[in-house]
């Protein structure tokens, strides 16, 4: 498999997880009529992004968004990133993504690592940590086409976690990702093409559409970076579909001429996980 075409669905996201799951499938469905292999959708794509709903959205694995996505994945014969979700694990929340194979299998989940609490002065003010528990791990998965890094928002801020997953194999490192107005048009596109160009993946951002009738107005602009740092699909604000294609000989050709994985020293530096 020398290529891999991807389709990214951001979602209007509103105050009803039924409407919010039907819209999922319908542009989902929509994707794989057009020829996607892969389906990415964005943060909380089931919830809007506030405090005050994660736990009302809040859903034990298997729930409904679970099931309705592995259904999917069975049914088409793709594999589906969802986004992320507010996962109920006991008494904590988390901020999780689950992807499932072909066969409807959930192969891998992502806990949202790194907790969106900040107060910019003039910006935004958030602290998901309220509401949310940390995740704990470093999430890759095998696929029948390469292997997958998958985070979640505010974890791409964080080069170390992105290095761990291209030391792990990962030749597309996915994150569903909502930017604010604040953040978004300051650092989106510095921070995937250069997550991108460090690791010398195809790098893909998933964010929900902008909702100005939400308290929580994301950015959008979701977008498919390749190992040389450019932008090769890229959306606006609005509801849409964005596609694109995975050209593995592209991703050896530049880790070939451009050996950057390589030429790491570690007799001086060193990166582990504890």
């Amino acid at each position: 498999m020398k290529r891999l075409k991807v389709g990214i669905c951001q979602i209007k996201v509103v105050e009803d997880k039924e409407k919010n799951i039907e819209n999922a499938e319908k542009m989902i469905r929509e994707a794989v009529r057009n020829g996607s292999q892969l389906i990415i959708l964005p943060e909380m794509f089931n919830c809007p992004y506030e405090n005050k709903y994660f736990p009302l959205f809040a859903e034990n694995y298997p729930g409904k968004t679970t099931n309705a996505l592995s259904n999917l994945a069975k049914t088409l014969g793709v594999y589906i990133i969802g986004g992320s979700i507010p996962e109920k694990d006991k008494d904590i929340i988390y901020n999780t993504s689950y992807i499932f194979d072909k066969k409807g299998n959930m192969i891998g989940k992502h806990r949202k690592v790194h907790l969106f609490d900040v107060d910019v002065e003039g910006g935004i003010k958030f602290k998901e940590s309220d509401s949310l528990g940390y995740g704990e791990k470093v999430t890759v998965v095998d696929t029948e086409y390469c292997k997958i890094g998958v985070a979640i928002c505010y974890d791409m801020r964080f080069p170390e976690l992105m290095r761990l997953m291209a030391l792990e194999g990962a030749e597309i490192i996915v994150v569903p990702a909502a930017f604010n107005m604040t953040t978004g048009p300051a650092h989106w596109d510095i921070l995937l093409r250069a997550r991108a160009l460090d690791n010398q993946v195809y790098f893909i951002a998933a964010s929900p559409s902008r909702n100005m009738e939400a308290a929580y107005h994301a950015y959008g602009h979701s977008s498919i970076v390749n190992p040389w740092g450019e932008i090769i699909s890229k959306a606006d604000e609005n509801e849409c579909i964005i596609y694109g294609e995975i050209d593995f000989e592209k991703i050896k050709k530049v880790r070939k001429e451009l050996p950057l994985l390589k030429h790491r020293r570690t007799d001086l530096y060193e990166l582990y996980k504890k």
